[in-house]
């Protein structure tokens, strides 16, 4: 391909995307238009980030405010479909991408660019889903990967940087590599790359240490069709109900993971993560399908839930299979509706209560007590047809011995 004259980067104001702007107008000669979005990242202020840009040579930067946008439109889908990758991780770096890829291409063609890029290494997941969500969206338009396509590592970046007199701060190199968002936060490498050593307290932002004993606090998730809508009597915003979560489930410990990951690339990784609003949602979201779905369609959702979390994991939320997937999940969500009473202590989220107008619950058949409307008498018959298959199965394996 020919040079590209205007290329839309995907910024996040660090070292490697700073990096990039200069690399990609070296060796191209084209305009670099930035585009930062705020996702509820914290750190330094987005304003800060947009001069950078500009000093760093680019002809124009855009800083887009989408926490609102992604706390409806990304985070709670996720949190219908209990996404949780490898059971355990609430999707926080997978759910941000394809929102950034938005913004970047939306950009794009406002200012009539020729090409995109990001700043992934070749290493991680984030150029896949950088790369496969661009190019749903923009098939016509190619991607530049200048960090991973040229080999530049930390040394290099930070070599280029002084040659080039970039305004990017190469001394304080922090021993952690940190992603967040509204959903979660995530911290990598450093000393962490020994999955033998134990997190430490000064690794943590969004939660409390869990040991330091304190009150129990007692919050009432409400949802209307699978979707919170208030807490504790107050409606609020998706986002008003994330942040709020974050400080009150956070402040008891909430939400941290320590595990080894199954990267796309093929390897594991270790990763740390707290995301205490993510999975006080999502415990409070799983016991009101407990109540409110059919039995069959619960079982049949677990299956849709784990291959839509496979697949925002794998950068496929620019899907059609995913799609038709949400398709499923909306009808099985709609009456996912009630409150979910949680005691938020010493790391965990509980539930303690539930209730809902739409419940599958019927005291009166599950009560033993007087009063118990289900008819016990007609349970031989069931047991006995049930198991029927398995009887006259074991009946032959007898028959036919050891043959």
């Amino acid at each position: 391909m020919s040079n590209p004259k205007r290329v839309v980067l995907a910024y996040s104001g660090g070292l490697d995307t700073s990096v990039c702007i200069g690399w990609i107008k070296e060796q191209t000669g084209a305009d670099i238009i930035a585009v930062a979005i705020d996702v509820g990242q914290g750190g330094e202020d987005l304003d800060v980030i947009r001069q950078r840009a500009f000093d760093c040579g680019a002809v124009e930067s855009i800083v887009v405010d989408a926490k609102a946008e992604f706390a409806a439109d990304y985070c709670i889908p996720a949190l219908k479909a209990n996404a949780l990758y490898m059971d355990r991780y609430p999707l926080v770096s997978a759910l941000s991408r394809p929102v950034i890829n938005k913004h970047v291409v939306a950009a794009a063609r406002q200012f009539g660019a020729d090409a995109l890029a990001h700043g992934s290494t070749g290493k991680g997941n984030d150029q896949v889903r950088f790369e496969v969500g661009l190019g749903a969206l923009a098939p016509d338009l190619p991607v530049l990967a200048p960090v991973r396509d040229s080999g530049m590592s930390r040394e290099k970046a930070i070599e280029f940087a002084a040659e080039k007199g970039l305004p990017v701060d190469v001394n304080k190199k922090s021993p952690y590599s940190i992603d967040a968002n509204i959903w979660g936060r995530a911290i990598e490498t450093g000393f962490l790359e020994d999955p033998w050593n134990a997190p430490i307290e000064d690794i943590y932002a969004y939660t409390s240490d869990p040991t330091v004993a304190q009150p129990a606090d007692e919050v009432v998730i409400t949802f209307v069709d699978g979707a919170p809508t208030a807490i504790d009597g107050k409606t609020l915003s998706p986002l008003d109900i994330i942040t709020l979560l974050n400080v009150r489930a956070g402040a008891h410990g909430v939400g941290r993971l320590d595990m080894i990951e199954d990267r796309l690339v093929g390897i594991k990784s270790r990763e740390v993560y707290e995301c205490p609003a993510a999975l006080a949602l999502i415990t409070a979201h799983q016991e009101l399908e407990n109540m409110t779905v059919e039995r069959d369609v619960a079982r049949f959702k677990k299956q849709v839930d784990q291959r839509w979390t496979e697949l925002v994991y794998d950068g496929l939320w620019f899907s059609p299979l995913r799609n038709a997937l949400d398709a499923f999940i909306a009808s099985t969500s709609e009456h996912v509706s009630g409150d979910i009473r949680l005691s938020l202590e010493g790391g965990r989220a509980v539930v303690t209560g539930r209730r809902s107008e739409t419940s599958l619950y019927s005291y009166d058949l599950a009560t033993y007590d007087e009063g118990d409307t289900f008819d016990q008498s007609l349970s031989k018959g069931f047991v006995q047809l049930w198991g029927l298959p398995t009887k006259v199965w074991a009946a032959r394996e007898q028959r036919l011995g050891g043959k």
